[in-house]
């Protein structure tokens, strides 16, 4: 059902003909509306049309809210009442693709609905179909009161950091609760950026919005966070997926994927990917399928792992923080059952991509000496232009790594680098590079084993994919 909901405020009667007795807010949210783009959710938008004359008019629009279904816009409209006059209003719908005007060829029309401003005034509740199959309504609820305001001011201290390489850029939401126990969206603040202390600009709202003139109604506050990698169409975004040419992480995951997929014997790899909410009820998972199918994680060749890769953006809301060490403790167990073959026959390589550096660096670094003892090397490239330093650590180049407790990895099996040095370069420069080490990796763990090599060497391939920069989230 997609809903939308109009939220009615008249005010102060006036006198004389032909003047407006009452003022209206209109609030608008909806629900299940149509998704219209591929990559991702639609930008829906309502436009309000009045009828003036017989010919429909823009009087006004809400904020276009990116990547959602089920809407609640924060726009107020206001409306001037004539109980004596029949204003027609048209309501509708479009899924934005730009910055230019409304309703121009480029956006698609995901519905509309008329109806009149009497109708809402008068029924506690409307149900009515928008102009579409799909069986879309409207949902209106009548408040009424005076025309006070009051002026609100709020800061947040101490938040959570939701972000992985800079701090979270949170907003503020409050809704009220309306006497049938739903909730209604009374006003958005603004996003302040890289912030766990913010301080949001001070908002006027009507009584009537915010509480109906009854100051025991009870009010709800929300803080949200945006996640750092942003909404994967935006081009600012790590993820964004470019028609013309891939981003960053496709372009590492290729560069050492097609190298890699030679020594495979079935061309099929593992994709998993961890800081982010997935469906169905988008709860944090660090390690996930990105083909959404966790009895079999494995996509034919690297291109599958490509397309997986898009297809799990628009699923999937980013969040974080970087947790790797359930991924890498994951494929060091697989390695383990590998590792009783007394055979040169099958080795691993780990692939993590990631904008962050590691959250949980003591758990890394217990799981990487745990996986030193495995037929495992991992290969982990930074994506973007955090501070990557401490990722340095795990490498080991610089010194031997331990666990917490002090023990020391059985051999060197990390090397780490950040993908912005070599964004200039060649794909085949930095598969050369994040590569170099890993024929010494494989002698060294056989020859550990006392295990004779084969002619020739097959090497297993699993690539692990990181769709996180966030969030959010969101």
């Amino acid at each position: 059902m997609n809903d939308v909901q109009e939220v009615t405020s008249p005010a102060t009667s006036l006198t004389g003909p032909a003047t407006c007795v009452t003022k209206v807010e209109l609030r608008v949210s909806c629900k299940a509306l149509l998704d219209r783009d591929t990559l991702n959710k639609s930008d829906p938008c309502v436009v309000l049309m009045v009828q003036n004359n017989g010919q429909w008019v823009e009087l006004d629009r809400t904020e276009v809210i990116k990547s959602n279904l089920h809407p609640v816009f924060g726009k107020v409209f206001c409306l001037d009442y004539y109980f004596e006059e029949v204003q027609k209003l048209r309501f509708e719908v479009y899924d934005i693709h730009g910055t230019h005007s409304i309703g121009t060829r480029d956006d698609d029309f995901l519905g509309g609905m008329e109806c009149t401003l009497g109708q809402i005034v008068a029924q506690k509740k409307m149900v009515k179909p928008l102009l579409l199959k799909y069986g879309k309504y409207v949902h209106a609820e009548e408040i009424s009161g005076n025309n006070g305001y009051v002026e609100l001011s709020f800061c947040a201290k101490k938040l959570d950091d939701k972000d992985l390489f800079s701090k979270s850029d949170p907003f503020l939401e409050i809704f009220r609760i309306n006497d049938d126990g739903t909730e209604q969206l009374v006003h958005r603040t603004e996003v302040i950026k890289n912030n766990l202390n913010p301080v949001w600009e001070p908002f006027k709202v009507s009584l009537m919005s915010l509480c109906s003139c009854n100051e025991e109604r009870k009010l709800k506050v929300a803080i949200d966070f945006t996640a750092s990698n942003g909404d994967p169409r935006n081009s600012c975004s790590l993820h964004y997926i470019n028609p013309y040419q891939p981003n960053e992480y496709l372009k590492a995951l290729i560069a050492v994927g097609e190298i890699c997929q030679d020594y495979d014997s079935d061309k099929r790899f593992s994709a998993l990917g961890f800081g982010a909410r997935i469906p169905p009820n988008y709860e944090v998972s660090h390690d996930f399928a990105i083909n959404f199918n966790p009895d079999d994680d494995e996509c034919e060749g690297i291109q599958g792992v490509v397309e997986a890769y898009q297809n799990c953006l628009p699923k999937i809301q980013l969040y974080g923080p970087t947790n790797v060490s359930p991924i890498i403790n994951r494929l060091a167990k697989v390695a383990a059952g590998d590792g009783n073959i007394k055979d040169a026959s099958r080795y691993h390589i780990l692939l993590i991509l990631t904008d962050g550096v590691v959250t949980d660096m003591a758990d890394t670094r217990e799981a990487i000496v745990r996986a030193s003892y495995q037929p495992l090397s991992i290969i982990i490239v930074g994506v973007g232009n955090a501070d990557f330093t401490d990722m340095q650590i795990l490498d080991g180049d610089d010194g031997v790594l331990r666990s917490p407790k002090g023990e020391p990895v059985l051999r060197d099996i990390v090397q780490f680098v950040p993908f912005r040095d070599f964004k200039t370069a060649s794909p085949a420069a930095l598969a050369k590079c994040v590569l170099a080490e890993v024929p010494g990796q494989v002698v060294e763990y056989f020859s550990h084993k006392a295990i004779p090599p084969m002619s020739p060497m097959r090497e297993l391939l699993s690539p692990i994919l990181s769709p996180v920069a966030t969030t959010p989230t969101e």
